[in-house]
Order: structure tokens, then sequence, then C-alpha cells
């Protein structure tokens, strides 16, 4: 089943101008009505008979294609008194549609191994996939067939209704989550937008298979939908492709949408408490939506009130707060802009939020500064070149700038923008930044208490009915694809070499933007470099590291990478992004400030005061509790894990010992970089070699691989969280096994049988689909090189929380006492394959892939031979190596919930 972001707040406007001219196209409209199609470079659209839009666009970063079926139809239009309607009937295409039963769909997600997702908002939902090219076929025939129809049996909705409802209680466990809900619901009071298209409990207990059929057969229409592909296709195959799976699905007389009428806004506060470390202020005012005319004035007036160089920013040097940032989320008739703001436990807020109202009221009246204007244009027009390295984002790209925005074509917010002026930024700025009408919300942190040893145990007597090994036919269409077990072809072409100094450099070149990415790690490992009685100082260089170079102060810096149009970060993992005609620039600056930062005194004493009291926060926090419970049971008292940092540690470091500690952490015989898009290796190598070339290390190599640990012991606690209504569960054993281990791949493959691979697994059969105890279920193997974890999270009401885990602790013995069947093994290799070109599908993901890769010292083309291993690997090999290392009755249980009764 999707794990669908629908409820969750999203930071689109302000940035979305960028993404809306990922490919820097100019489109003619697609014609109305018809069959026309409007074929441009790289796209191709159109309209057919039955009033599908369709739009397919060329990349060919990889061979991976991405989905994504837009209905123009979300919580909206849901019944009053029935908020989640739309969002449920979203769950429901997920459990089939004549001629494709709920087992076929979620075996086929399987064995394409693909991002099979959706997501329900206030006036649209979507269906997303994003799967190798070859299996296109696919995910059209799943789209066109669940668009036909769609099943919506009472039982079906009666097993998906403990799901969606555990997906209600888990976001109702984040504080974040109820902060802008109740902030929304203030804003919008009266209208559709009070509430989001998450839903509750009792509406769900009200809500009728009938109802969710009836939704479905009155919205869910060709003429109702706009049908985006992108990827690695040939644009007029795919159409050919898209005509015949739908073209002969009939239209519909679509209802009138029901009207949004905005009342007065009552200006109110409020508070919500948190288990978070850190506070939280939401300053919000309402806007226009994202079809009004003001609105392109309003995405800048959001960049600029984010920009570094800005006052808003400048509480954080100021010592006033953590992080400082300002949005615009636009919904189909209006808009919620905001200003986020965090600071340390202990500080008032009611100052931070008289600042921050100063700084908006002056921008009201004053209006904002014309270079920072331009610089947001620069900054936009950048990411607009940034968005093609990614195939799944641009899917999104196209869907959002059609669907959400009513645009003709995704360089038209950018061609707004550009004609923008520093006089509409600072009109809208006026007319928006109503503080008389603003609605104030603030995250505050509370204590729950000390963790306690847990009540019960596994192995309880409790009938629990295991996992459905059995085959499924699949249709025809899809068995191709299952049968299809070789090795995927890689796209890499990387070009590798040593620096003098020891920096392992890297080159990939690809063409699919006028972009260049520079990342880079350094391999480190606090636990093991940190000093006794400094612990905290990674944290403490971290955050000193954005006060620029010692040539470029923190503002000048900023400036410096604004004029052009550079995203730049520093540490131990680094990284810029730049248009290529600035490459030489941005390494130039990248270098500055990673060999040479500013460590500013004063910065230091600020950050040093806001570490401490944030340690001491963290300290005693329910999430904070909860993970160092985990490693307690996992790891002997001596381990490095084990190590913490205090307010006492914190306040004793000085800004010699932040520099003495950058010496020896950041050595060029640790670090790769990893330089990938429109450069040629010869270029690459001669302007990283130009400014990384003077970075020397002295001594010898740091140890920085945690010792072997022992096998830990059975151990359960519970970490109570009054701010939760469901628990967060985390059962964990630690393995011996280094990554490098024959044995790592057959684990790997079992887990992706257990929980690790798709939502055909067993333990989302058993938690999920069958019991309705869970929202999701995931198993992970995290192998290092030393030492590994086996992991299974997930949440679920208290009263379940032992019955979930004795299921999994089951499951993981039936791996070790009964062979996989083959078909279930042929199709999680089928999924783990796929998986390969997958991991190719962004600029981002390929790099950091390939510094992974490295850190684990395994060859860059492992995925490839992992394959290998995969289609050679048999049942019996899988079930001797989850024999050999996992210990289902040694399982750690550790869980985040309401306190104990």
């Amino acid at each position: 089943m999707p794990h669908d972001n629908d409820a969750r707040p999203r930071n689109r406007a302000g940035r979305l101008a960028a993404a809306l001219a990922a490919l820097g196209w100019f489109l003619s409209a697609a014609a109305a009505t018809g069959t026309d199609t409007a074929a441009e470079k790289g796209v191709l659209r159109a309209t057919l008979s039955n009033g599908l839009r369709v739009v397919i666009v060329r990349n060919t970063l990889a061979p991976v294609v991405a989905t994504s079926v837009n209905y123009l139809v979300g919580s909206d239009e849901a019944p009053e008194g029935f908020p989640g309607l739309a969002h449920a009937e979203e769950h429901m295409m997920f459990r089939g549609s004549p001629g494709l039963t709920a087992d076929q769909l979620a075996d086929i997600g399987s064995v394409v191994g693909g991002d099979f997702n959706a997501n329900t908002r206030e006036g649209l939902t979507q269906y997303l996939f994003t799967v190798p090219s070859e299996d296109l076929d696919v995910a059209l025939h799943i789209e066109a067939l669940r668009m036909r129809a769609v099943l919506d049996t009472p039982e079906g909705w009666n097993q998906e209704r403990g799901a969606i409802e555990q997906e209600v209680a888990q976001d109702l466990s984040e504080p974040s989550y109820i902060l802008y809900e109740k902030l929304r619901a203030r804003m919008f009071d009266g209208t559709p937008y009070a509430h989001d298209a998450l839903g509750t409990r009792p509406s769900f207990e009200k809500t009728t298979a009938q109802m969710l059929k009836s939704f479905h057969d009155t919205w869910y229409a060709p003429n109702n939908a706009i049908l985006v592909i992108a990827g690695d296709v040939d644009p007029s195959a795919a159409l050919a492709q898209v005509r015949e799976l739908f073209g002969d699905i009939g239209a519909k007389k679509l209802p009138p949408k029901p009207a949004v009428s905005l009342q007065a806004i009552q200006p109110t506060s409020f508070t919500v408490d948190t288990d978070r470390p850190n506070g939280t202020l939401m300053i919000a005012t309402r806007t226009p939506g994202p079809r009004d005319t003001d609105f392109p004035a309003l995405e800048l007036l959001a960049d600029v009130l984010s920009s570094r160089r800005f006052a808003l920013y400048e509480l954080v040097p100021q010592g006033k707060a953590i992080s400082a940032d300002f949005s615009v989320d636009p919904l189909p008739e209006a808009g919620l802009a905001y200003a986020v703001v965090s600071f340390t436990t202990g500080e008032d807020p009611k100052a931070l939020d008289k600042d921050v109202r100063a700084i908006l009221t002056r921008v009201a009246r004053e209006g904002v500064p014309a270079e920072l204007v331009e610089a947001a244009k620069l900054q936009e027009r950048s990411a607009a070149q940034f968005q093609r390295n990614s195939i799944p984002e641009l899917a999104s790209v196209w869907s959002d700038a059609l669907a959400l925005y009513g645009l003709s074509s995704p360089d038209e917010d950018l061609e707004r923008i550009e004609r923008v002026t520093v006089a509409d930024v600072n009109r809208v700025a006026h007319k928006y930044l109503d503080l008389d009408h603003a609605i104030t919300g603030v995250m505050l942190p509370r204590g729950s208490g000390a963790p306690t040893a847990a009540r019960g145990g596994f192995g309880g007597q409790e009938s629990i009915s295991l996992g459905e090994a059995h085959p499924t036919e699949l249709p025809v269409w899809a068995q191709k694809a299952l049968q299809r077990l070789q090795v995927p072809p890689s796209t890499l072409h990387a070009t590798v070499s040593t620096l003098p100094n020891g920096v392992a450099l890297i080159v990939q070149p690809e063409d699919v933007s006028d972009t260049v990415g520079v990342y880079g790690h350094i391999r480190n490992r606090p636990e093991m470099q940190e000093r006794k009685g400094q612990e905290g100082i990674s944290q403490l260089l971290s955050q000193l590291l954005t006060y620029g170079s010692a040539h470029l102060d923190r503002v000048a810096f900023q400036q410096a990478l604004d004029a052009i149009g550079a995203r730049e970060h520093a540490g131990t993992d680094f990284s810029v992004e730049v248009l290529a005609d600035s490459f030489d620039r941005a390494v130039e600056l990248l270098a500055d400030n990673e060999l040479n930062p500013a460590l500013p005194e004063p910065a230091l004493q600020v950050i040093r005061g806001q570490i401490a009291l944030g340690v001491a926060a963290r300290n005693q926090s329910p999430g904070f509790l909860t993970q160092r419970s985990l490693r307690t049971a996992l790891y002997p008292p001596d381990d490095p894990s084990l190590r913490l940092s205090t307010p006492e540690t914190v306040r004793s470091l000085t800004l010699a010992d932040v520099r003495a500690y950058h010496a020896a952490v950041f050595r060029p015989d640790l670090a790769t970089i990893v330089v990938i898009g429109k450069v040629d290796p010869q270029r690459a190598r001669a302007v990283i070699e130009k400014y990384f070339a003077g970075w020397h290390a002295s001594g010898p190599k740091p140890d920085v691989d945690l010792p072997a640990a022992p096998d830990n012991k059975v151990h359960s606690v519970v970490v109570p969280d009054a701010s939760r209504v469901q628990d967060r569960v985390v059962l964990a054993q630690n393995l011996a096994l280094t990554r490098s281990d024959a044995d790592y791949y057959p684990l790997q493959l079992g887990n992706a049988v257990l929980g690790g691979s798709f939502y055909s697994t067993r333990l989302s059969i058993d938690l999920r689909k069958n019991s309705g105890l869970v929202y999701t279920v995931e198993s992970v193997l995290q192998a290092g090189r030393t030492r590994s974890v086996y992991l299974v999270d997930y949440a679920s009401d208290p009263q379940n929380v032992i019955k979930a885990a004795d299921m999994v602790a089951r499951e993981v013995a039936t791996m070790q006492q009964t062979p996989v069947g083959d078909d279930e093994l042929t199709r999680v290799k089928a999924c783990l394959l796929r998986q390969i070109p997958l991991s190719e599908a962004s600029v981002e993901e390929i790099a950091r892939g390939l510094l992974g890769r490295t850190d684990l010292g395994l060859p860059l083309d492992e995925p490839t031979r992992a394959a290998q291993r995969y289609i050679a690997l048999d049942a019996a090999t899988v079930q001797q190596a989850f024999r050999k290392w996992l210990r289902p009755n040694d399982l750690v249980r550790i869980s985040e919930g309401p306190a104990p009764p």
C-alpha cells in the first residue's frame, strides 16, 4: 500500500517557479478537444477524445520513467462531515479493480520494484509510479484499469480502515502536523481548507464502501485527469500505448466544484506541546492562491524573506533563534504565508514573536532590498536547470504546473516571475503581510518522563495468521516483467583518479541539464574522534561552518553564492550545485569554506550557548531517549556509540578546540569528491585540483571504525511521550556481520521477502493488510564495515504493540524454519534488480551512491555485482543465512508513546 504524504505541509511555493521551468522549453497549448497533439523538442502533448490530457517529457538520465495520474479532485469535494473521503478512496484504489485484484496489484508493485505511491490534497489526488523504462506498459495498464473502475468492496474497506486509522494516529502523534493543522483551522474557518485531506477516525467509522465507490464513479474520469510521463522513453511510442489503454474509457459529466467562501480572519494565538528538544514559532497570514496574478510576486517575496542575507535569518547569528524561514503554501483558491522560527528550550517565545513581527512589519511598510529580489530571480533561474536532474521530480514538476497552478507549460511560472518588479514585491508585502489578521502558533517542548521497563514480551499464545507466501497469478501483461531476471545495464561511466594529496576524485559526465554538482564526503565518526570531555564539538563545528570563510564573512559568502545562483553546504559531507558556466567559481567558494572556515569567536559564543541548552533539552526528550535506549540495549556500556554530549562538555569547548578538531578530521586522504554534470573529466580534475591541492593532512590516519560488539540480549523499554496517541516501535538486534561478508546478499534478499522490498512483503501482509494493526512496517539490514544491525519499525495503538511484535518475531523464525517459495524468491529478485536503475534516477542519487560505496570500501560497480549474486542465490542459502545471523528470541523492543497505565 502507498506511503502517501497527503496530510503533511509542503513548502512548494517560493521554489516552485524554478520547478515549473524544469526543462527550459516553451510549449504551445495542447488542443482542448479531439485527439490533436503538439510536439516540441523533447516533449509530446496530446488531449484524447475522452478529454484525458497527456504530457510526455523525455529525459535520458537513466533508463527510468515516472508516471503521475492527476485527478482534479481531493478533499475539497468530500461531503460535509467526511473530510477524509477522498483520502480513503485513494487508499481503496490499491484494493483492486475489475480485472486486477489487490494481491495482483501488490505483487506487480513488488516485481517492478519502483516507487508505487499516491497522495491526496485539497483539489488534487495523484497516483505515482517510478519504474524502469521497460516496465512503462505495466504502470499504464494499472492506471487505466483503476481509471475505469474500482472494487470498493465492504470487505476491502473493513480491512483498509484499520490501516488508514493508523495513519491518522501517526500524524496526530506528530506535533508539527498538529501545529500546522490548528493554524489552518483558524485561518480558513468555515471553508474546506479548515481541514486537510487526512480525515478523522470518527468520519472513517461512518464511511461506507458504497460512498467510496460513488466518489470514484463521480470524479474519476479521463476528462477530469492529467497524465504526465517523464523519463527515458520514446514519446511517440508512449503516446501510442496511452491511446490504446485509455482511449476507450468514457468521459463523465462532472458536477460543479464546491465554492470556497473565505471568511474574515480572527487573529488568535495558541500553543501545542512537543516531544522535540526545541520550540517552534509560526506566524501566518492569508494570501491568494497560485492562479492569482499576485502569486508570482509572493513567491519572490518568500524567497527574499528566506534569504540568509535578510533580517529574518539574522535572528540566528544574533542568538535569538536556531533557524528561520518563510514559506508560501498554495491551496487551490488561497494561500498560506508563514514565518517559521525555531528556538532553544528555555528561550522566551514572546520576545521572539515580537522580533519577528517587527521584521515583517518593517517589510510591509518599507519593502525589501532590490538586490535581494534580483538574487532571488537568479536562484530561480538556476533551480530551473537543477530540476532536470531528477526524473521523478520532473514528473512532479509538470504535474503541479498543470494541475495545481493551472499553467499551460512548465516555463510559464518562471516567465511570470521574470516580469515581477521590485515594486510588485513591495506591493504584495504591504498587502498580504497583514499582522493585524495573523494567526500565531507556538510549539513548546515538554518532557514526558524517564524510560521504564516494558510489560510483556514476545511469544504470546494468540493465534496469528502469518504472511501469505502462496503464488499469485499475474495478468498476462505483467508476467513478462516477472520472467525478466537479468542484470540491468548501468548508465555509470565514471572516471576515477587520486589527487597527490590523497583525495579520491570521481567524475561522471551528464548532459540532461546545464549544471554541475560537486558532492564530497570525509570518512569520520565523532564517537571515535571527539576527545574525552569534548563531546558535542562536531555539532559546534558543523554550525560554525555556515559563517563563511576566512576571506568572506557570512553575508559576503552568501552574496558570492547568490551572484552565481549556487547552492552550497560545507562539512564532512559537503556539496555545491551550480550552472556549468560558474563551475570554477563555485568550487573556489566550496573549497574556501571547507578548508579555510571563518570560525568567528562571536558566533562560537552564541552557538555554544544554544547547543548547550539544546543538548540539555535533547537529553530529556522522548525521541532522544528512544534512540538512547535502543543503543544501550544493543551495545555494551563502554561502546563508543554510547558517548554522550552534555551541557558541561559543550560549554567547555574553545575556539582552539574547534580548530584542532577541524584540522584532525578534515583530511584529504579520507576524502572523496564526486563531480557530476555538464563537465568533462579533464576539466573537472583541473578545477578540483586547482582549489583543493593545498589541502594537506598531518600524522597517521585516525581509526574511524566502530569496534565489533557482542550479541545483545532480549530487552524491552517504554519511553513515555505525552505528545503521541500512538506508539512508535523499533525491534532490533545487532550482528557481527560486516558489509563485505558474503552472507550480506542472502540476508538482504531474505529481508526483501520479509519486509524490506515493497507492499506485498510478509510483514506488510500480516500487520497491515490482514490485521490493520499498522499503517506502515519496514525491515532494514544496516551493514557497516565492522558490524551491523537488523531493524523492524512500525507504529501502532498501544494495545497492539506486543501483538505486532509477536508477529514480527514469528515471521523471522519462519524464515529460518521454512525455505522461501520459488515464486516469492523470484519476485523479490525482480524487485531488487529493478531498483538498480531506479537508484540512478537523479544526479544526486548517483553521486550519493558513489560516495556511499567508497565509504564502505566497495567497488563502484557494486550494484551490478550484487545483481549477479541475487540472481544466483537459492532459497536454501537464504534460509541458512537467516539461521546463522538472526536471533528472533533476542530482539530488543523499544516503544515510544503514551505513558503506560
